[in-house]
């Protein structure tokens, strides 16, 4: 059997844990900069709010219905995440931490007789120790438990766990599931399912398996298989490294000076090169990118992305940089003001293992040791201690006006109790 824990509304959730007067208001967490929304409560979401929504289109709605604001807060968002997946690896076998706000639970060995009961135990624990309400569901795939912990937010009677798995349960709930909002299907495969008459989940399962292996390859015939009750996602408890690492970011402000984006573009090449250096790979190809304000159409508009295979794969924040910032110089366009720039690493390998270039000039020892010295010292002090002469010595600031304290992470901005 497994499990899956799925907090309900997490970041707005993680706002009225230290704000009980926000229960029952509508809530929004916003973007980077506060530019759009990420996250609603349910009272938001009945508002008509949506995801990805510019926040200046919603200040009057704001306004009137009296929604809270936020600006995110990841460092508390995180914080309250560690808490909950601690929770869960103490109480089953073993879980595979999916996102910040949900996390499979392998629950192999466990009686299935006392699944329902663990499944409660675990949402009441939870939501005690932490303030965070989440849904439970438990199934024989991965899949199914998705479904099932879907069912958990759509009918609060469930009391945070729904144990499905007997055959006609599962049967009835797939009868009545869309097969667009099945896990893993996109909205491509949605449109392709549709058009041959498959509306729900079940009418998904009574495919052929020959007509589903032709149409939608090894990933759907996976789905098929899972939806019918057959195992066939693996569970991984250690989480696989990335095969990307980008850092992307909206500006508070449109930005048409080189310089500042000289800045910010290698800036964010640290970020990556450190989450890099972290999962011990080197990096084979860099891509920067830079894009204008497209909610400003009187303004002149322009998107530019440069490409760059490396010689010799490297995790190097000075070689990194370098690469960067001529990509930059032959995308940059004087005369257009950016609003969001980026910087992404792929073609990632282990870093063990690589043959070495016979003309590489470059002292990789060395660098291997400067950038160690680097991390140990922003490990110990604070991130950005340490900084290349290219990434400025004023760190950028966000517009973040609704941001809450750091409750749970910073000495400084804990909370009061006054008695």
């Amino acid at each position: 059997m497994y499990g899956l824990c799925d907090c309900n509304n997490f970041y707005a959730s993680c706002e009225r844990v230290f704000d009980p007067s926000l229960e029952g208001r509508p809530v929004v967490v916003l973007s980077n900069n506060d530019g759009c929304v990420i996250a609603r409560s349910n009272e938001a979401k009945r508002l008509g709010i949506k995801m990805g929504q510019p926040y200046y289109q919603l200040r009057e709605l704001i306004g009137r219905e009296a929604v809270a604001v936020f600006s995110a807060n990841f460092a508390l968002y995180g914080d309250m995440s560690c808490r909950v997946m601690s929770l869960l690896r103490k109480s089953v076998p073993a879980i595979e931490v999916y996102s910040i706000d949900e996390a499979f639970l392998d629950l192999t060995g466990v009686d299935e007789g006392r699944l329902d009961e663990l499944g409660h135990g675990l949402a009441r624990t939870i939501r005690r120790h932490t303030g965070i309400p989440v849904s439970i569901g438990i199934a024989p795939t991965k899949t199914l438990a998705k479904i099932a912990s879907k069912l958990c937010k759509q009918y609060p009677k469930l009391n945070g766990c729904c144990y499905m798995h007997r055959p006609e349960d599962i049967e009835k709930v797939l009868r009545r599931f869309p097969v667009g909002d099945v896990w893993g299907v996109g909205r491509r495969w949605a449109q392709l399912l549709e058009k041959n008459g498959v509306k729900t989940a079940w009418d998904f399962t009574q495919l052929p398996q020959a007509w589903v292996r032709q149409r939608m390859h090894v990933v759907g015939l996976r789905m098929w298989s899972e939806l019918r009750g057959e195992p066939c996602i693996g569970f991984e408890e250690f989480p696989a490294d990335k095969k990307q690492i980008a850092t992307t970011r909206t500006f508070d402000r449109d930005i048409d000076n080189y310089e500042e984006l000289h800045h910010r573009i290698a800036q964010y090449v640290a970020s990556c090169a450190e989450k890099l250096r972290r999962q011990r790979s080197l990096c084979g190809e860099i891509n920067v990118f830079l894009l204008t304000n497209r909610h400003k159409e009187y303004l002149p508009q322009h998107y530019e992305n440069g490409l760059e295979k490396l010689s010799v794969p490297t995790d190097s924040t000075l070689e990194l940089t370098s690469h960067a910032v001529r990509l930059l110089r032959r995308i940059f366009r004087p005369g257009f003001a950016y609003k969001r720039a980026g910087v992404i690493l792929s073609d990632l390998r282990p870093k063990s293992g690589i043959q070495a270039d016979l003309f590489d000039e470059t002292d990789r020892t060395k660098h291997d040791r400067l950038m160690e010295a680097v991390d140990t010292l922003n490990d110990r002090f604070g991130r950005h201690r340490l900084v290349t002469a290219a990434e400025g010595f004023e760190p950028f600031k966000m517009n973040r006006s609704h941001l809450s304290q750091r409750y749970t992470t910073d000495w400084q901005q804990i909370i009061k109790v006054k008695i």
